[in-house]
């Protein structure tokens, strides 16, 4: 019909369609203005008692005159040949309305567009209240508020549409054949039985509108009409607290009363309703004018309720990617902690866990920067804006959600949220049996990439969607294990290491737990708890039994890299396995870590420095990032850089060990022994004994106090005695006080308890060179397969 002239009215472009009709927007030609023409469906121009009936409703609400109340005109007839009779050629009459033209947005539309504040929410639900209170007042029930027959304009003014398809006090009931006038979703209970309505109904709809704007989701839903239907009638919708923390008892108190299932028990009349939230209203002006700061809020809730149904319909957008208008190309992301819901403090370990196992599905996509969970986890409980973590972060978005397990069910609930300018872009709900848990996390993961546009290679959707079924019980295990391992202390790390066990026991093919087990062992070589010997034999093995399972496991890999260069002193195989892990997942900045030390140790200090660059780039709010790409710039003589990063790493953590390390290592390069002997001994009063007592009695060595050095290495030799210590540790501080005997002997001692450090010549510091020259030492490198 566009271009078509229909009575005195231009047709310039289609609105929308619906179950009532087509609406086009057109130019009245006789007034020079704007209107919304709505054709009503030949269906009700074939049925008089319909068209007479719609005809003195038209009429009716024409009379309305509200700003919150989208203006009817006239109704008028015009000959349609679609409308003939049945069997007929004459053209039949077919009646259309000249509605109001407003210029805005449907409630619906912005709705999914973004999330309202409350403040928003409740000055929209008045605007509807009062334009329903002027229209009851004149004996009309609207029987259809939902939000796509609301309108809000750009200036925030809202519109009720359809009032031409409202029922009129005293007319007849629709029958059951047009009962689909309201939309079951928002219906009262009575109109979905088809029984009479009255103002009460309207009231109850309004209700319905308002908790979706408040949660962003429906009261009442299902798979199929029948289960709307039951959930109408018979279910309670979850209280708003599950959704926004922040919502004021009152507005609890207008939802339930105006969503009664008995039709007296309601508001009777909306203006009863609409005085209450008034008060509402003033409620939380004054709240935020004792609060001109708005926090991040500290999490989403799940819907309790339905299992939501991802399986096809998703694995169907997932392969064909295609996303929603709104959401823009995200390069980078970070996965804020997850919000447990649960009464339980001591759940947090699932919903870290959940969280974790996010981030990396995530991480597997190439193209997208996704922080890791270091840096993220500093924002748990944080009420810092959304904005302002992005910028902290470097990313265009954030994810952020709550997990919560019921009975034998876990369901997350996650929204993204673009930072720059900060807008909602996507929230959805996840429901899984706990032997699905896996199956979840990845349902996730490919939603949220789907959202945001990235390129996603045929592998790295492979790698996402090869979730599998777990026990619950083993998976449980597994998240402890996580939970207590990743706080990097070693008596933490011991305690994550029987549950981990504990999950291999009941489940022997969890290749998950296997390599749980194998990081924690190396965390414990890390921190230096046990010497290569006891740990790296125990990583290997479960690196192994781990990737056996899951060969695509990327942090399996890595470790079987770390054992080749660390242990085995295989320096090709410890490359070509740290390529491979890096391939499988490029986000993980432990792996970047070690790859960068593994490229400096053999002299490729401006590579080694572009992987530890690359690490804190993924992990920008690690103290140890940020310090070991400041030591390895000590260590390649680039003092200026190593001090700036040693200095943003005490921005970071002040109490963190080894950035005296860093700021020692630099000095002594230097020859400003004084301030190396002063960080040093901060080492020791922190707690990083063994290289606190080594670089002691190194600086005392070189600024020629030998006693000194010699009761500081006395220290260090007693240290030995109950704690590991690198022998090549030792070495080096032989080498400072001139003593090659004793310099060969340590490192024959760190060739046979298999010291890292000696098969990284490239980190030998310049006191130590004299010794390069002595034939001991290239028979001891030849003998380790270092090449000179």
């Amino acid at each position: 019909m566009i271009g078509q002239t229909i009575s005195h009215y231009k047709i310039l472009e289609k609105l929308g369609e619906g179950g009532m009709g087509v609406v086009y927007k057109a130019e009245d030609t006789k007034l020079k203005r704007t209107v919304a023409l709505k054709f009503l469906p030949p269906l009700f121009s074939k049925d008089d008692e319909v068209k007479q009936r719609f005809m003195h409703e038209a009429q009716a609400a024409s009379a309305l005159n509200h700003a919150n109340i989208c203006g009817i005109h006239t109704i008028e007839e015009f000959e349609n040949p679609a409308s003939a009779p049945h069997g007929g050629t004459s053209a039949g009459k077919q009646q259309f309305i000249d509605m109001e033209f407003v210029e805005g947005k449907t409630l619906g539309v912005l709705l999914k567009e973004k999330e309202l504040s409350l403040k928003e929410v409740v000055d929209i639900a008045l605007q509807i209240a009062e334009g329903l209170n002027a229209a009851h007042k004149k004996g009309i029930v609207h029987r259809d508020i939902k939000p796509d027959n609301i309108i809000v304009t750009d200036e925030g003014l809202v519109k009720i549409m359809d009032f031409g398809l409202a029922k009129l006090k005293g007319s007849s009931k629709l029958t059951k054949t047009h009962s689909t006038l309201g939309t079951l979703s928002y219906m009262s209970p009575e109109q979905a039985r088809g029984e009479e309505v009255d103002q009460r109904s309207d009231v109850f709809s309004l209700g319905a509108v308002l908790y979706e704007m408040i949660t962003g989701r429906r009261p009442f839903k299902g798979e199929h009409e029948a289960a709307v239907m039951y959930s109408v009638m018979n279910e309670t919708p979850d209280p708003l607290a599950r959704y926004k923390s922040d919502v004021p008892d009152e507005l609890q108190r207008v939802i339930d009363k105006s969503l009664a299932k008995e039709r007296d028990k309601r508001y009777q009349h909306v203006d009863e309703m609409l005085a209450e939230m008034k008060s509402v209203s003033k409620k939380l002006e004054v709240v935020t004018a004792e609060q001109p700061k708005p926090h991040r809020r500290k999490g989403l809730t799940v819907v309790a309720g339905i299992v939501v149904l991802i399986g096809l319909l998703l694995g169907i957008r997932f392969l064909l990617f295609s996303p929603t208008e709104s959401a823009r190309m995200i390069t980078s992301l970070a996965v804020l902690p997850l919000q447990n819901l649960s009464a339980d403090p001591g759940q947090e370990y699932f919903s870290d866990g959940m969280t974790e196992s996010i981030i990396k599905e995530l991480s597997q996509i190439k193209a997208l920067r996704v922080i890791s969970r270091t840096s993220v986890m500093r924002y748990k409980n944080t009420e810092k804006l959304v904005p302002e973590i992005a910028r902290e972060l470097g990313v265009d978005a954030v994810v952020e959600g709550s997990v919560l397990r019921a009975d034998k069910d876990v369901r997350i609930t996650a929204q993204l949220i673009a930072a720059d300018p900060e807008r909602h872009l996507w929230a959805k709900d996840f429901t899984r049996s706990l032997e699905n848990v896996l199956l979840l996390q990845s349902e996730v993961a490919q939603a949220i990439a789907v959202e945001i546009r990235i390129a996603v290679t045929p592998n790295e959707r492979e790698l996402i969607t090869r979730a599998r079924r777990v026990d619950p019980e083993a998976h449980e295990a597994y998240l402890k294990g996580e939970y207590f391992v990743n706080k990097a202390v070693p008596a933490d790390v011991y305690k994550g290491i029987p549950y981990f066990q504990q999950a291999i026991a009941s489940d022997s093919t969890y290749a998950l737990a296997y390599a749980g087990v194998a990081k924690a062992y190396g965390y414990l070589l890390g921190l230096g708890v046990l010497s290569p010997r006891e740990g790296y034999p125990k990583v290997r093995t479960y690196a192994e039994k781990a990737l056996a399972l899951d060969s695509t496991l990327a942090e399996g890999v890595g470790l079987i890299a770390d054992v080749k260069y660390c242990y085995d002193w295989d320096l090709k195989g410890a490359a070509e396995y740290f390529r491979r892990a890096l391939e499988l997942n490029p986000n993980l900045a432990d792996l970047h870590l070690d790859y960068g030390w593994f490229l400096a140790g053999q002299g490729r200090f401006d590579a080694g420095i572009a992987e530890l660059r690359r690490a804190r780039h993924l992990d920008p709010l690690s103290v140890v990032m940020t310090q070991q790409l400041a030591q390895i710039y000590a260590l390649a003589g680039r003092y200026d850089s190593a001090l700036a990063y040693a200095q943003r790493a005490a921005e970071i953590d002040s109490t963190f060990p080894l950035i005296a390390m860093t700021r020692c290592t630099v000095y002594l390069g230097q020859g400003a022994y004084a301030k190396a002997i002063e960080e040093a001994q901060k080492m020791i009063l922190l707690g990083n004994v063994s290289r606190g007592f080594r670089d002691l009695a190194i600086a005392y060595a070189l600024s020629g106090q030998t006693d000194k050095a010699r009761d500081a290495l006395a220290k260090l030799l007693k240290w030995m005695d109950d704690h590991y210590v690198p022998p090549v540790f030792v070495s080096r501080v032989y080498c400072a006080l001139g003593d090659r005997e004793r310099v060969f002997e340590y490192m024959e001692k760190g060739y046979e308890g298999r010291d890292e450090y000696l098969i990284q010549p490239a980190m030998m510091p310049p006191w130590c060179g004299f010794i390069k020259s002595d034939p001991r030492y290239k028979e001891l490198m030849k003998k380790a397969g270092v090449e000179q």
